[in-house]
């Protein structure tokens, strides 16, 4: 009787790999020549997947001021936090150069404008050449032009708001001198801010704009706030083969800045898949495989490529069809075409 005990025993350790647990329903009178093993069938699901996202929230309308002239500073009244209204004047510069400069050429152009009346009267008169009343109509059609740049550069001395926005940047002071094209003042618009994150490859054919969303913001507790997809860019990172995305909060809490860490919860549409258990996907130098189990009661290596992991499951792109049998369980001594007995897990 000990003997067929120790058979019996070893039956049973061929049939496990390390780590696996023995197949529960292993008879404990099975032969020397079985190989026990697990098994499923493979079937299509239908799915979520859910994904958390580490993101930042920013404002998606943005200006930055720079002037258009040079000149020294005169106004300046805002600061950073100040809100402003569209069109008020926020920062001034110094325009009296530009306005004599304006007031000479609108004196040129006055006389201009007597000459050529001077020489209407004069071709008339047949005392004056058309070639030098042409000439003279020129002279005004210049002296125009010297008045518009003039009056174009004296307004960029005038930098109004683009939008009721606030400050978030003020990086000049009044009495500064500044030259073209200086950055003087940011302003954003709070009621912009877009919690903007990176989703992978896998994941973004099944997402779409408007579709809901979960957002939680560290510095304001674990509190999950209703958010929505509000744009996916069509192109990706490269390297990590990652996209953006652009959420917008529904309601945006009191206290939520621009900058903040955030967590973004993303759940896919419902989408057939087909799924196995993670412990039957192997791997070799070869790639990923699974085993069968044949109709004939054999085991056979089969080629695959995995998708997504969810929880203990893993999606399978190529390589298995629904209905085949696939073993999750006894892969120790496993090769090609033995035969295995197929027992409950």
């Amino acid at each position: 009787m000990p003997v067929v005990l120790a058979v019996t025993l070893a039956a049973a350790l061929i049939a496990c790999s390390p780590g696996d647990d023995p197949p529960s329903g292993a008879s404990r009178e099975s032969g020397a020549a079985d190989h026990l093993v697990a098994a499923v069938v493979v079937e299509h699901a239908a799915t979520t997947s859910s994904h958390e996202r580490p993101g930042s929230l920013r404002h998606r309308r943005q200006v930055r001021l720079f002037s258009q002239e040079e000149g020294r500073i005169t106004l300046l009244d805002v600061f950073e936090g100040d809100m402003v209204r569209e069109g008020e004047v926020v920062v001034a510069l110094e325009d009296d150069l530009l306005q004599a400069e304006l007031d000479k050429a609108r004196a040129t152009l006055a006389q201009t404008e007597l000459d050529v009346r001077r020489l209407e009267d004069l071709v008339s008169k047949r005392a004056a050449s058309d070639a030098e009343l042409s000439q003279a109509r020129t002279a005004v059609a210049v002296a125009q032009g010297d008045v518009r740049i003039l009056e174009t550069r004296l307004a960029f001395t005038r930098i109004p708001a683009p939008f009721d926005g606030v400050v978030i940047e003020r990086l000049v002071e009044p009495g500064d001198f500044v030259s073209k094209n200086t950055h003087l003042l940011t302003v954003a618009d709070p009621e912009s801010l877009v919690a903007e994150v990176y989703a992978s490859e896998l994941i973004l054919p099944r997402m779409k704009v408007g579709d809901p969303a979960q957002l939680r913001i560290d510095a304001l507790g674990a509190v999950a706030f209703p958010a929505r997809i509000l744009r996916i860019h069509p192109s990706l990172e490269q390297t990590s083969r990652q996209g953006i995305v652009e959420l917008t909060l529904e309601d945006p809490p009191a206290g939520v800045k621009a900058g903040q860490f955030v967590r973004v919860t993303l759940e896919t549409a419902a989408v057939e898949r087909l799924l196995i258990p993670f412990r039957a996907l192997r791997r070799d130098r070869d790639g990923e495989l699974v085993w069968l189990v044949t109709d004939q009661g054999q085991a056979s290596r089969r080629k695959v490529r995995s998708g997504l992991q969810m929880a203990d499951s893993i999606e399978i792109l190529e390589g298995l069809a629904p209905g085949d049998r696939i073993i999750t369980r006894g892969f120790l001594g496993l090769s090609e075409d033995k035969t295995v007995k197929v027992v409950p897990e």
